[in-house]
């Protein structure tokens, strides 16, 4: 061998037996990690446990797995079983322990509801560590794929159809079964089996048209309100002007189901959604708001509904469940997907002042119109006038203007670099949960970057 080179010599025995400790530098993200939750409360997890049969590993372990494996990019509890024999990051949060994939799987779907609490927890130690002061974030949603193929779902017109199918194939079947005739019936063929395939497909789609009716009479009910409230606010406007309001009259909505109404078999609570640059997808609609000096997601859900107008009034919710000590939200920007008169109406309430786009901005403004400021209004101008005003200010403009710097790039992130675009859990319970891990991996991740510019 040559004399300049280093060998790899894979043959000699350690003097000494090998420390974990010793695998990692000193400021790896791993580290950080075992360090923060290792001050998390983890009671509720370790009293869940009754101490029955073999030792269970430390649920502080498996969340460093989990909170690691969902930072760098690995979300399967497979692959997370084999980074622990291949990565000595992973070995390092381990301690040098293997648990299987169905140990990590149970473990991450066992205890979904007390994430949220454990979230909670690392804002709060953000701010001990002088990091976090809540007062300016920036809202948003971005579509993220369900663990089910849109090709998957069954409209309501097909689930006749098929219905109706199978139920002469079924009699068919029985027929043949009566007669007894076994030259009628073809070679390889069981009557009792094909029989119990079709009434397996009967029972899933009865059961999706019982989703699609329940949906139906839900939709139903929420767009004859609308209708009421519209009716409600068009006589109030004809008794305070005196004279018949402008427009159409509503139109009153139609009870019952749609052909094209549909459910999906695999997730029947995912919903096809547009997705920017066109098409659809069976997808969830996950909601965040993002700390604006930190880039910190301080407040997230996840909804069903295919656009943002509804999801202002559950990040608020969401936001007010935050502890004291954090701070309180003053001002809050959002694109225009979250405009309308009620949303302002909800920020005024809670004492934020919001910065909602009312419409689309043009992307080659004048330098007229990106420098000037407008005409003064009225003191007593309603609520969505004044955020109108406020939006053309250089001020209102500037803090607007910081959406694409923070809850976007945050996105970004998360699906490009993490790779983080796909649900691995199904329903919206499920759902929840994970987005509330891949939101704590996102604040761990940033925790970590941030302490090192403190020190």
């Amino acid at each position: 061998m040559h004399s300049d080179f280093l060998s790899a010599d894979r043959d000699s025995l350690y003097l000494l037996p090998p420390s974990v400790q010793d695998w990692l530098p000193v400021n790896h993200l791993a580290r950080f990690i075992v360090d923060i939750v290792a001050q998390l409360d983890l009671t509720p997890l370790r009293d869940a446990y009754d101490g029955r049969g073999c030792k269970a590993y430390d649920p502080e372990m498996l969340l460093g797995l989990l909170f690691y494996g969902y930072a760098t990019g690995t979300f399967s509890s497979r692959k997370l079983e084999l980074a622990t024999y291949e990565s000595i990051a992973f070995r390092y949060i381990a301690g040098n322990t293997h648990p299987d994939h169905d140990t990590i799987a149970n473990f991450r779907k066992r205890f979904l509801v007390e994430l949220k609490p454990l979230f909670m927890q690392i804002l709060s130690l953000a701010h001990e560590m002088n990091i976090l002061k809540i007062g300016k974030i920036s809202i948003d949603g971005t579509k993220i794929k369900a663990n089910a193929s849109k090709h998957q779902a069954l409209s309501w017109g097909h689930a006749c159809k098929l219905e109706k199918e199978l139920k002469a194939e079924v009699d068919s079947l029985l027929r043949q079964a009566e007669l007894a005739d076994q030259s009628t019936i073809p070679d390889g063929m069981s009557i009792p089996e094909e029989l119990e395939r079709r009434e397996t497909r009967l029972e899933a789609i009865a059961k999706a048209k019982r989703e699609i009716e329940h949906r139906a009479e839900e939709r139903y009910a929420k767009e004859k309100a609308e209708y009421e409230k519209k009716l409600a606010d068009r006589e109030r406007k004809s008794q305070e002007t005196g004279k018949q309001p402008r427009g159409k009259t509503p139109k009153a909505p139609e009870p019952g189901v749609k052909d094209r109404d549909q459910v999906n078999l695999t997730d029947e609570e995912s919903r096809i959604m547009p997705v920017s640059g066109g098409g659809f997808m069976q997808a969830y609609n996950a909601q965040a708001s993002v700390d604006i000096d930190t880039l910190l997601i301080v407040g997230v859900h996840v909804s069903q509904h295919t656009n943002d107008k509804l999801e202002l009034q559950p990040a608020l919710d969401e936001l007010k469940r935050l502890p004291a000590k954090l701070g309180k939200v003053t001002q809050a920007t959002a694109d225009a997907g979250y405009f309308s008169d009620i949303n302002v109406r909800l920020c005024e309430k809670a004492d934020i002042i919001p910065y909602i786009a009312a419409g689309r901005e043009s992307h080659n403004q004048t330098l007229a119109d990106r420098f000037s400021e407008p005409e003064p209004i009225a003191e007593d101008a309603d609520a969505v006038t004044k955020m109108k005003h406020r939006l053309k200010t250089k001020q209102g403009k500037a803090f607007y203007a910081q959406r694409k710097c923070t809850v976007e790039p945050v996105f970004g992130i998360i699906k490009s670099v993490l790779g983080f675009r796909q649900f691995l859990l199904r329903g919206i319970e499920n759902v929840k949960g994970e987005w509330d891990l891949v939101s704590i991996a996102w604040n761990l991740k940033r925790l970590q970057v941030l302490s090192r510019t403190m020190v």
